[in-house]
């Protein structure tokens, strides 16, 4: 699937900090959870699901630069270079080196940084796949264009507990229920189906 590119958010105005989009921390969340699932084991490190969560919300950081004047737009604003395949990988570099610190022998630092990259990538690939805000600068700081997937089936999430607490909030969990949750039981399942397959 190719990537669309996105110079000036198709002739609209760039909206206010107020008004930025994302796909929720609910659905990061969920999609982190699923791949910790089915990845092959990295390693035994205790609380690895809530280090996949963290690292796969760790991206939306980027909002902070809204209360010091960042543009969106910026490739240090928001979905812009912590959005970055680049990111993702020095993320999961990083953070495999401080669980092979404190696991010693217990993680394979190669599969479990690849891992974590991929966790913290999905963010991205996430609001690439959403209908609002700006694209995400997938090639930052080398190339601070903004992309969408070409298929953008999941409605955006407002930033700020307020507004998620609304009717807008609501459209959203059924979007996400309905284009991620559903698919990523659907992946849980068959894949505990095979895995009982090749036990027996």
């Amino acid at each position: 699937m190719a990537l669309r590119k996105l110079e000036t958010n198709n002739g609209r105005d760039v909206p206010h900090p107020s008004s930025q989009n994302m796909a929720s921390v609910i659905t990061h969340g969920i999609v982190a959870a699923t791949v910790t699932a089915v990845w092959p084991s990295p390693g035994r490190v205790r609380g690895l699901y809530l280090v996949a969560g963290a690292v796969s919300i760790l991206p939306d950081a980027d909002v902070i630069g809204f209360f010091f004047g960042i543009p969106y737009q910026s490739i240090f604003g928001h979905r812009g270079i912590t959005h970055s395949l680049l990111f993702a990988v020095l993320i999961g570099v990083l953070t495999a080196a401080v669980l092979k610190a404190g696991a010693k022998d217990r993680v394979r630092p190669v599969s479990m940084s690849l891992f974590l990259a991929i966790v913290t990538a999905s963010h991205g690939l996430l609001d690439a796949l959403t209908n609002g805000g700006l694209g995400v600068a997938f090639f930052g700081p080398f190339d601070p264009t903004r992309y969408f997937f070409p298929w953008t089936p999941i409605q955006v999430s407002p930033i700020g507990i307020e507004a998620f607490f609304s009717s807008w909030g609501a459209a959203v969990l059924i979007s996400e229920a309905l284009w991620v949750w559903i698919p990523c039981a659907a992946v849980l399942a068959v894949t505990r189906r095979l895995g009982r397959s090749d036990n027996g």
